[in-house]
């Protein structure tokens, strides 16, 4: 991928996705991974089950990534329209299937007006829309957030998980530390971070799935900052989740493993509607 100086250290955010997609997609598979399966899936169930099991249910996903999310909700009743920015990512989401025509597929970059544009003047609401562990590729939130209003129906919700802020954008450490138990007269590992830099952390280039072909920028914000950015445009907060990896889904092999620290949220899922629904 040939670099931009336009863009944070030359990396075009949808042109690194594009560059991954094979990766991706064969990493996160038909069913994905452990981050779905323990983390987000649960989170998502809480947040989406009641409007899934609305008759007709219409859901609108973005950053579909390979359709994991699409096909989720598509056997859960849904009709879904999953959307991404990357073309490549795109291709990846159809050659999974469609869930028997119950999903349909367009581009739409969250971070373009333009193409938010097209999806609003089709005049098409929905009762969910969804960003899963997308939010923190996405270098500007307020085209998304100006147009989330004009998309979810009066009593629908938008849903979102993202890597913790805290724990996992921010800038740190990962510790290890043998504390010794008086009582039990055992020395006991306990993990920890260090957070160094919260508040004010700009793009920074990461993987996410180790192997992939090129780097990835990641769009740090603070708590407040991101949900301000919808606060401003009319949604309100009504669900919140911070899920975490329990003991027996832990690594033994890779001490420092995320799998590992059962103390501190891997990743942090909201929900919200417009004021007054």
């Amino acid at each position: 991928m040939a670099g931009n100086p336009s863009h944070p250290h030359g990396i075009d955010p949808v042109e690194s996705w594009n560059q991954n997609a094979e990766y991706w997609d064969q990493g996160i598979g038909a069913s994905g991974n452990k981050y779905w399966s323990k983390l987000q899936e649960p989170c998502l169930q809480k947040f989406l089950g009641e409007h899934l099991q609305r008759e007709n249910c219409q859901a609108l996903e973005f950053a579909t990534g390979n359709g994991l999310c699409a096909r989720w909700m598509a056997e859960h009743g849904a009709r879904v329209l999953a959307t991404d920015g990357a073309p490549t990512m795109l291709e990846k989401a159809k050659g999974r299937g469609s869930a028997g025509g119950r999903i349909e597929f367009q581009k739409v970059d969250v971070t373009s007006d333009e193409e938010l544009d097209v999806l609003v003047q089709s005049g098409n609401t929905f009762d969910i829309i969804l960003m899963n562990m997308a939010i923190m590729d996405v270098a500007t939130l307020d085209p998304l957030a100006r147009a989330l209003p004009k998309l979810l129906k009066k009593d629908g919700v938008f849903a979102a998980t993202i890597l913790h802020p805290v724990f996992m954008t921010s800038i740190y450490s990962r510790t290890a530390e043998s504390k010794f138990d008086p009582v039990t007269l055992d020395y006991n590992l306990q993990l920890g971070k260090n957070i160094s830099e919260y508040m004010f952390v700009g793009p920074y280039k990461t993987v996410a799935l180790i192997g992939q072909e090129g780097p990835q920028l990641f769009f740090h914000r603070p708590i407040h900052e991101l949900c301000s950015t919808f606060f401003r445009a009319g949604l309100v907060m009504d669900g919140f989740e911070e899920p975490c990896f329990k003991k027996e889904d832990g690594d033994p092999t890779r001490m420092l493993s995320t799998t590992n620290f059962t103390q501190l949220p891997a990743i942090m899922g909201f929900r919200m509607r417009l004021i007054g629904n």
